[in-house]
């Protein structure tokens, strides 16, 4: 059994890698997929000082349902399995410590939300801190969808 993790870490949701899982599933019968939606901590903000933490929860998720809803959407279109999880954390450090956590195969990241720097800056940190494959999806400019393979890291370098 083949087990991705999607993290969600936008309002955009990660549609992009939920049809890349569909597709996936096409070719691998035993596939998986861990929906992990990433919220950032509610407490770790100026705005705690304004509106309790209850308040901010509630307005985050009602934030990110949209993004969620539409990943979801593409994956039972499709007929994949799909468990959701959500977190409050930083989105590298919590999506690398659930992809350990859940022993995942690959964890298939859709940065088309990101900009270049930010792409960049999410991808090196994951590559960093698991040793589980990333692959980052991302649309370009003209709608087309990209992906690119892990870099080689440090630890696989002295191996």
């Amino acid at each position: 059994m083949l087990r991705l993790l999607i993290p969600i870490i936008s309002i955009h949701g990660a549609v992009g890698a939920a049809r890349h899982a569909a597709f996936l599933s096409g070719k691998h019968r035993g596939l998986q997929v861990e929906l992990l939606e990433v919220l950032e901590p509610p407490d770790q903000c100026r705005v705690v000082a304004f509106h309790s933490i209850a308040e901010q929860c509630s307005e985050l998720l009602e934030e990110m349902s949209g993004g969620v809803r539409g990943t979801q959407a593409v994956l039972e279109n499709a007929g994949v399995p799909f468990t959701l999880t959500r977190r409050f954390g930083p989105a590298a450090q919590t999506t690398a410590a659930f992809a350990a956590e859940l022993r995942c195969d690959i964890v298939l990241l859709d940065a088309s939300h990101l900009g270049p720097v930010g792409r960049w800056w999410l991808a090196a940190r994951l590559w960093r801190l698991t040793p589980t494959p990333v692959t980052l999806l991302h649309e370009d400019e003209h709608g087309k969808w990209k992906w690119q393979v892990p870099l080689p890291t440090m630890k696989s370098m002295h191996k």
